[in-house]
């Protein structure tokens, strides 16, 4: 398996194909937008360049990763001929039973299919092919070229070939995967999740302030981000999208968004992505200034 195709080349998709590329894998880069494929070869191009200043891979490695990348418009002709696909689309679940219902069409019946999702069931994704058993989770850390881990999540269907092909080619990545089963929220967010809905219902009753709640969990707990901070990482509409699915799969309150996330998402305060979360992203992408609403 030399040849994939990653489908979505925003944060997660373009981290997937510069970690496959910069392995020797020849990598089909998909998405509908133009814009967002020059988009995610740029972000490419700018991440192979720090590696090249701190002399973890030299000029020439750069060269060959990007050599390596092809970027399409369209599913069908993305998926040619390759090995492996790793869905990396927006966390929606409709949008996703609709790209697997394509890879149905127009992969071969021994290619495997993955999803980067972060928190959807595989299971009723592996509903949407007619042989189920090769559909599986490959659940990426951000970024993806410098986390080590990748949750390996195997469906009701997913065969035991598959899911050691899969554990296996990870390794290669130099990753450790991580075999688990298919539960909402799988293992990483059923547990990061409902801490970082616990920060925000913290600040939400007044116990503390953003600055104050990150502190303590950075201090007091060696977390390398607070909760809130890293909750702006991820995108607030991010983590409210996986702890409704947590909640609907669970029906257990626990795992409903707090109301402070929900407005917010609303409100368009998203974290990094769109300037302003928890903290105000304006003049540095570092979290150093608490946004203005909660800073009084």
């Amino acid at each position: 398996m030399k040849k994939i195709a990653v489908i979505g080349a925003g944060t997660m998709g373009n981290g997937i194909a510069h970690t496959f590329a910069q392995f020797g894998f020849k990598v089909n880069l998909i998405d509908i937008s133009k814009e967002n494929l020059q988009n995610g070869i740029d972000t490419i191009g700018k991440n192979l360049d720090r590696m090249v200043a701190k002399e973890k891979i030299s000029a020439e490695d750069k060269k060959a990763t990007l050599k390596n990348i092809t970027t399409h418009i369209d599913i069908p002709s993305g998926v040619k001929n390759v090995g492996l696909v790793i869905e990396a689309a927006t966390e929606n679940v409709k949008l996703k039973l609709q790209v697997f219902k394509q890879l149905d069409t127009n992969c071969s019946n021994d290619t495997i299919l993955a999803t980067n999702t972060s928190s959807i069931s595989i299971t009723q994704i592996a509903a949407e092919v007619s042989n189920p058993e090769r559909v599986i989770g490959m659940h990426f850390m951000n970024p993806v070229p410098v986390m080590k881990l990748v949750e390996i999540i195997r469906g009701y269907s997913t065969s035991d070939k598959v899911t050691k092909t899969i554990m296996d080619l990870s390794e290669k990545l130099e990753k450790v995967p991580v075999e688990v089963n298919d539960y909402p929220g799988f293992v990483a967010n059923r547990i990061l999740m409902p801490m970082i809905n616990e920060a925000i219902e913290t600040l939400y009753t007044g116990v503390a302030g953003v600055y104050e709640i990150d502190t303590v969990m950075k201090l007091g707990m060696a977390h390398l981000m607070g909760p809130l901070q890293l909750a702006d990482f991820i995108g607030l509409d991010v983590c409210h999208s996986i702890l409704e699915v947590m909640y609907n799969g669970f029906k257990n309150p626990k795992y409903a968004p707090n109301p402070l996330l929900t407005n917010m998402v609303r409100a368009g305060k998203l974290g990094i992505k769109s300037g302003e979360g928890f903290y105000d992203y304006s003049e540095s992408r570092k979290a150093e200034k608490v946004s203005a609403q909660f800073s009084k």
